[in-house]
């Protein structure tokens, strides 16, 4: 079977007037340009260096509110100390209508080596804050909404966000905790290479209506539905921190918007492809206008 090709951005229909919301984490990120990871023992000279607030959550959030040109409502966590208030402050200049859950714990930390060829490594530092459904937070938006994506919350929060017509996940929910919430997701999307959001047929009862693994150049894989390509790219990538939960915005916004799987998956790969163009995972993400 031929894998499915993204199609043109101008193919695609015009975004109608959503509700979208984004249950999830925090960290904020040191991002590091070196010429190559380093080696046991080497001294590297960084390229460029910049720091700012990101995680999974923040950067669907950010990418939904640049192709709606709405604020999204996101509901999270994170620490009430300096680094959490900053961050706060700063994730409302990039467009997000914020409902924190303030913790006694501290906000947490990434740091991130982009090399050359634009490949990102991650090491985190500290604990994954999350909101739950104990929270004193505005829960009842989201039974309005059109599209819901989570990255973190309890189980308990999952049965919340399944209120909304869509809802969408990442694996770094953590299995234990979608299947103890015993919802039924429209889309599980997560990257098929990496060992942290693994999914295989039979890990959620019930099952995801749909599964979307991402292979970064290669597209990804599509159950039911095969394969799809990637939107071919003119240059090297230059950061690909960011891409894949790009390209998750960009399909549950489409699906929120009752596009079909081709459209939807077209949305996505081009939300993806434009991260890749900047340092950091806001300085390209793909800005729709209106037509």
């Amino acid at each position: 079977m031929e894998p499915l090709v993204p199609l043109p951005l101008a193919a695609l229909p015009e975004l109608p007037p959503l509700a979208l919301a984004v249950v999830g984490h925090v960290e904020v990120v040191s991002f590091v340009g070196v010429h190559h990871l380093p080696a046991a023992g080497e001294i590297l000279h960084a390229d460029d260096f910049c720091e700012l607030p990101a995680g999974g959550g923040a950067v669907v959030a950010v990418q939904m509110a640049r192709l709606t040109g709405q604020r999204i409502p996101f509901f999270t966590a994170l620490g009430d100390d300096a680094l959490g208030r900053r961050a706060a402050v700063e994730l409302e200049e990039l467009g997000l209508e914020l409902h924190i859950a303030w913790r006694e714990a501290p906000t947490r930390r990434g740091i991130t080596f982009i090399d050359a060829g634009g490949e990102r490594t991650i090491t985190v530092i500290g604990e994954r804050l999350m909101p739950t459904a104990a929270d004193g937070l505005p829960w009842q938006r989201l039974a309005g909404a059109d599209g819901v994506f989570v990255t973190a919350t309890d189980a308990a929060g999952l049965r919340l966000a399944r209120r909304a017509r869509v809802l969408a996940a990442t694996p770094r929910v953590r299995l234990p905790t979608l299947n103890a919430a015993g919802v039924s997701l429209d889309a599980l999307i997560g990257s098929a290479t990496d060992p942290g959001e693994a999914y295989q047929s039979g890990d959620l009862d019930p099952a995801p209506r749909l599964r979307i693994g991402t292979e970064a150049e290669r597209g990804g894989v599509l159950n039911p539905g095969g394969r799809y390509a990637a939107v071919p790219r003119r240059g090297p990538a230059l950061d690909a921190y960011g891409a894949g939960d790009s390209f998750a915005a960009g399909v549950t916004t489409a699906l929120a918007a009752g596009w079909n799987l081709q459209d939807a998956i077209s949305l996505g790969a081009h939300c993806g492809a434009a991260c890749l163009d900047g340092r950091g995972p806001y300085a390209s993400q793909l800005q729709l206008r209106p037509r």
